[in-house]
């Protein structure tokens, strides 16, 4: 078979596996408005309010691309019992994920990107503020405590786990110990880390972009040899079986134990519409397909096409599986 015809047969096998998600859960809220005039009270445009989109983003948007790929998505995460955290679980349940798993904690604040865009009636909108609503979680462990029996009820049954850690509290240690002893033997476990991804323990994979290979490394790589060089350093650092470094315009190399280094050009055009959210998507479609039994180099690729079809569109945006089809038919880089 050729090798788009194993992509092709990995996509395939996506619809039903088991895929937890533990991480810290966002909404995106996006404001559209049309300019309208520049105020009299200060230097600043006045918008028309159009209307408002609430997305999943940060874990929940993994969860989304998970969702949309047809994985059956198990989440493993923290709302506020507030207008935003239901606007959140509301958003996650029209994308087909299950949320009664999903703990929700009075007194605290949702984590929110509210974003505004402007632009013609029938113009492209563009970003032109963003403020973030951010909070602390408790110090009581009641939220955690809850979290760790979650996290060991659903591991036992996935096919694989995906660690989405944005910073905001919920992935501990801790957290990440229970649910790789919970997980069946052979199931992998793929992390994300905005911040800590060397403090969360040992994982089987991880997906760390340039500036948190810079974090881990203490020097921004640039050359592919710099690059895997990087990588490498921080797969014996973590215990990992690979690591995938995603590149933006230069595409992503994966390094895995045993191989050579793999360097993956950006699929698609040059012309990126917004990157928001391409992450998740790298994280969720990779994790989706070791799941499906692809191995780390293939499903490597998987992740790199997703990456590029997602980029193209606005907002917080998820990939369909026929989409990726179309993707492995048309991409340079995979062969017949």
């Amino acid at each position: 078979m050729s090798t788009r015809g194993r992509l092709h047969e990995i996509v395939e096998r996506f619809p039903g596996r088991r895929v937890v998600l533990y991480g810290d859960l966002v909404l995106d809220r996006f404001v559209l408005g049309t300019p309208k005039r520049i105020s009299r009270e200060a230097p600043v445009i006045i918008l028309r309010f159009e209307g408002q989109r609430d997305i999943p983003g940060g874990g929940g948007n993994a969860l989304a691309n998970l969702a949309a790929l047809g994985a059956a998505v198990r989440p493993a995460g923290v709302v506020g019992d507030d207008e935003a955290g239901a606007a959140l679980l509301a958003a996650l349940a029209a994308a087909g994920v299950d949320t009664g798993g999903i703990v929700t904690l009075p007194g605290f604040r949702t984590v929110t990107k509210v974003r505004i865009l402007a632009g013609g009636a029938v113009s492209l909108k563009h970003q032109v503020a963003r403020y973030d609503v951010e909070d602390r979680l408790p110090d009581h462990d009641g939220w955690h405590a809850a979290l760790l029996a979650r996290l060991a009820e659903i591991g036992a049954g996935a096919d694989a786990a995906a660690i989405s850690d944005y910073g905001y509290g919920v992935v501990t240690a801790a957290g990440v110990a229970r649910l790789r002893a919970a997980l069946p033997s052979g199931v992998l476990a793929v992390a994300d880390s905005r911040f800590g991804l060397a403090a969360l323990g040992e994982v089987d994979g991880a997906t760390p972009n340039l500036e948190e290979l810079a974090e881990a490394g203490g020097a921004t790589p640039e050359s592919d040899a710099e690059v895997a060089a990087a990588a490498e350093a921080l797969r014996c650092r973590l215990g990992a079986r690979f690591v995938v470094a995603t590149r933006g315009s230069e595409g992503l190399t994966l390094v895995e134990a045993g191989e050579p280094a793999l360097h993956l050009p950006v699929f698609g055009t040059d012309q990126v519409a917004d990157v928001t959210g391409a992450g998740d998507t790298v994280l969720a479609t990779l994790t989706l397909a070791l799941a499906a039994g692809a191995r780390p180099r293939a499903a490597a690729v998987l992740a790199n096409l997703a990456g590029g079809v997602v980029v193209t569109k606005l907002g917080t945006a998820t990939v369909s599986r026929d989409e990726l089809h179309r993707a492995i038919d048309l991409a340079p880089f995979v062969h017949d």
